[in-house]
């Protein structure tokens, strides 16, 4: 793991300790068994639409790269712009320390949306996903650089025994090797790829990286290209690759209209 990365799943992990001592397992997990199916993600982010590319746009207030990204931060109304403005599923980070995120902002937008809603987070320990259920998520990302392989296995059947999808994410090729056989586990439909272009080691971006781990995912409407689309160009250099989603955030949360921002990347004549 990158230093950066280790420092945060240490954290994560001592942080869902202190959790565990407010809000025990079996309470969590009691409230998580509770709710109902969740809303179907995998759909969502593998569909084919007349944009050629389906959108997970992220409700994102700061990240450890860029600091504050939007002062006016009202999550909810965030979320609403962006099921006004055509996306396909909505990204929440939950994050606290390090991106100023809240749990609690992904149960007041599932509330208000139609749309699937990911939590996006660093998962470590298997309570977060019975948390993540309990709180109204659809979906969970998964970091495999922060996983070992029979916890990742692990995770992936418990989201799907509670009916969520979850995204795999990997960032270097040694890791898509690795767990590219884990899409569709444990069941079909309830597991993707996800690539995040941004390399935790540097906080450097690079789009091309989606491009050159493509070729290694059979499915490709299944893969999700995550961070660093900043552009139409990027947007068409994606659909040019045929991947499923991309995962959006920062460009959107940053621009003064995030409607026209939207507009500008992903609207098409005729919509």
């Amino acid at each position: 793991m990158s230093d950066i990365l280790q420092e945060i799943v240490a954290y994560k992990r001592e942080f869902v300790r202190e959790q565990m001592q407010k809000v025990p397992l079996e309470q969590v997990k009691e409230q998580a068994l509770a709710m109902g199916k969740s809303r179907n993600f995998y759909k969502a982010v593998t569909k084919r639409n007349r944009r050629g590319i389906n959108v997970i746009a992220e409700v994102k207030k700061a990240s450890p790269s860029a600091g504050l990204i939007r002062e006016d931060f009202d999550p909810v109304e965030i979320a609403r712009t962006y099921e006004k403005c055509g996306a396909d599923a909505i990204s929440v980070l939950t994050d606290e320390k390090y991106f100023q995120g809240k749990l609690e902002y992904l149960t007041r937008i599932k509330q208000e949306v139609k749309l699937p809603v990911l939590r996006k987070d660093f998962f470590v320990d298997e309570y977060q996903v019975y948390e993540a259920k309990a709180a109204g998520a659809d979906a969970i990302l998964l970091i495999a650089e922060a996983l070992m392989p029979a916890q990742l296995m692990d995770l992936l059947i418990l989201a799907a025994k509670l009916t969520m999808t979850a995204i795999i994410e990997v960032h270097s090729m040694d890791s898509l090797l690795q767990v590219r056989s884990l899409e569709g586990f444990p069941v079909a439909g309830y597991s993707v790829i996800g690539v995040n272009n941004r390399d935790l080691k540097t906080m450097t971006v690079d789009i091309n990286t989606t491009g050159r781990l493509a070729d290694l995912v059979e499915k490709k409407r299944e893969l999700i290209a995550e961070s660093g689309v900043k552009t139409r160009e990027d947007v068409r250099k994606l659909k040019g690759i045929g991947v499923g989603a991309v995962l959006i955030g920062q460009t959107l949360c940053q621009s003064p209209s995030i409607e026209d921002k939207y507009k500008e990347l992903f609207w098409i004549p005729g919509q």
